[in-house]
């Protein structure tokens, strides 16, 4: 290693990952990776085999194990947090589910100061310049990237009631929630290709772990940052327990919504009256650090199947052997999968201008750590929420790195959010009471006929609620009094030398799994940092309800008409872009 680097990059995630790759492809220019985790060895199963995905959670060989403050509108409870700690990140331990959000997310952000450029017209060639989409390219998707989909097959008896019961209840089909319409149903694209996982440390760092201009230090934790007045110039780290420094043209910080702040804080960074209660000399103002902090709450709707299709004899500790032999050998079988494989996207009112409700499906009733009902086949909608207005907080509780910081998201804590949680159970029911699955419906187990009431299903969900995992939005990006990070630079406001990039620079939290935003946003951020052109923006129309086209009843075939871009009128084109001047 060298003493000094033209980029340090605080964090190997998926940021990070993405950040490397793209940097160092100039030879001229020196990159470091620090990661604290370890190396996302090719030999392992738990991080690999996308059916293992519930393994690294709660293993501290992979997983910070984080949890939320008791929650004071869910009873008091800490809610587990899940974040990767390894090469790759969460990208190595998450549910493999890729997402891009919807376009008006995009150009939401675009409506807060200084965030002209990035509204869904301008990221849009940034999705789709890291992705090969094995479905095909088109208008919409890319395939020449390095990040490889798989389109979920979706094809078991399970699945294909469940798409027909979609029908029923009066929800269209998409041809590709990542597409030119998002609202609707249809088999999930997944960061799974010829049957392991497509963690962005395999995409993006382990094809150019030999550039010599790049370094990656894993078991290396940040602890803070060195200054000359507001310019940093070095990061300070520990490695196996031994402290170290390293100097740097540039400093990155990718750890993320709970590690980036923490270690901005810890530098100095934020809110001063916040940094001297921790027993931290304020070194630059920035009341924004570790505040606007969001997330997705969600829960299982869990029905007992009457007919012995799910997946649910696999999890059977006897067959585990044989499960890995064939993933291992062949890269196939129940081990191929995450089986997260098809799910979709509604509007539960007609207040919300897109879809505030994603379902993902599962052919089996077994909760993350594992548990499921006893013997029994089953299946279930993980469901919540997507544009909460709630919003919480992190901050560090003293000056010791490794004093995990104090996290609150206060879920539930809104009447909207409230209210929008009994449209979404109901919601959900409906479409699980339709004729389609009357072969299989065994009744509903999770939350069960007991949860009928409003009252009664926002109990349940205080009292059964897990993270989403997508945790974001604590530095976000903009020129306001509250915003961390310069949106045109990356740069974090008041200092020299310091850039951001990672989920904690949304502004909100997109209707969606963050990680295809997360890693659009570090392929966008690579051409600020770099000072390359910016890609063009995208002249492409996308679905938008009300957007200059009739509007149907649910179930109304004519809604069909709107399902592709051949039908897409001229008032639509209000969402792409004529001309990079005019944005």
């Amino acid at each position: 290693m060298r003493s000094r680097y033209d980029y340090v990059i605080v964090g190997g995630g998926s940021a990070g990952s993405a950040l490397a790759n793209r940097l160092s492809a100039d030879e001229s220019t020196t990159v470091l990776v620090l990661e604290a985790g370890r190396s996302d060895f090719i030999i392992d199963p738990l991080i690999h085999m996308p059916a293992a995905l519930m393994f690294p959670s709660g293993n501290p060989l992979y997983d910070w194990a984080y949890e939320t403050d008791p929650e004071p509108h869910m009873g008091g409870r800490r809610v587990p947090h899940a974040r990767g700690k390894v090469l790759g990140g969460s990208s190595s331990i998450n549910g493999m589910i890729f997402q891009r959000g919807n376009a008006g997310d995009y150009d939401k952000w675009a409506t807060f100061d200084g965030m002209e450029h990035w509204d869904y017209a301008h990221c849009l060639p940034y999705f789709k310049r890291m992705e090969t989409t094995t479905a095909g390219a088109d208008a919409w998707r890319g395939g020449a990237g390095p990040l490889k989909l798989e389109r979920g097959p979706a094809s078991s008896p399970l699945f294909q009631a469940f798409f027909e019961a979609t029908r029923q209840a009066g929800y269209a089909p998409t041809d590709d929630v990542n597409g030119y319409r998002q609202e609707g149903f249809a088999p999930f694209d997944r960061n799974v290709y010829q049957g392991s996982r497509m963690s962005a440390s395999r995409a993006y760092l382990r094809p150019i772990r030999n550039r010599k201009n790049l370094d990656i230090s894993t078991l290396s934790y940040a602890t803070g940052l060195r200054w000359e007045g507001t310019r940093v110039t070095g990061v300070d780290y520990q490695r196996l327990g031994r402290p170290r420094s390293v100097e740097a043209g540039e400093v990155i910080l990718c750890g993320g919504a709970f590690n980036t702040p923490q270690l901005l804080e810890l530098s100095g960074v934020g809110d001063p009256e916040v940094l001297r209660a921790a027993g931290v000399t304020p070194r630059v103002e920035l009341p924004g650090v570790g505040e606007n902090l969001q997330d997705h709450l969600e829960v299982y709707l869990q029905h007992t199947s009457l007919q012995p299709v799910s997946i649910s004899p696999w999890l059977k500790k006897w067959k585990a052997p044989y499960i890995g032999a064939q993933w291992l050998f062949a890269n196939s079988g129940v081990g191929a999968s995450n089986h997260f494989e098809g799910g979709g996207f509604i509007r539960t009112n007609d207040d919300v201008a897109y879809p505030n409700l994603m379902f993902h499906f599962l052919p089996i009733a077994v909760r993350y750590d594992g548990t499921a009902p006893e013997g029994k086949h089953g299946y279930q909608v993980h469901i919540g929420p997507m544009n909460s207005d709630v919003r919480g907080h992190l901050h560090i509780k003293d000056a010791d790195p490794s004093t995990r910081p104090s996290i609150l998201f206060n879920y539930l804590s809104t009447e909207n959010d409230r209210r929008e949680w009994v449209e979404v159970i109901r919601a959900a029911r409906h479409i699980l009471s339709q004729d389609a699955f009357a072969p299989f419906d065994g009744g509903e187990v999770s939350p069960g006929p007991g949860v009928e009431t409003d009252q009664e299903i926002i109990d349940w969900v205080a009292e059964d609620a897990e993270t989403a995992l997508h945790p974001s939005c604590s530095a976000k990006m903009g020129t306001d009094a509250m915003s961390v990070v310069d949106p045109s630079s990356m740069r974090v406001h008041g200092t020299q030398g310091l850039r951001v990039v990672d989920a904690s620079v949304f502004p909100t939290i997109t209707n969606g799994n963050i990680y295809a935003p997360v890693m659009m946003v570090a392929e966008k951020a690579a051409d600020l940092i770099a000072g390359n052109t910016p890609l063009r923006p995208a002249d492409v129309p996308v679905y938008k309800a009300g957007a200059g086209m009739p509007i149907y009843p649910p179930g109304d075939p004519r809604n069909d008409a709107w399902n592709t871009p051949d039908s897409v009128p001229s008032a639509l084109t209000a969402m792409s872009t004529d001309d990079e001047e005019t944005r």
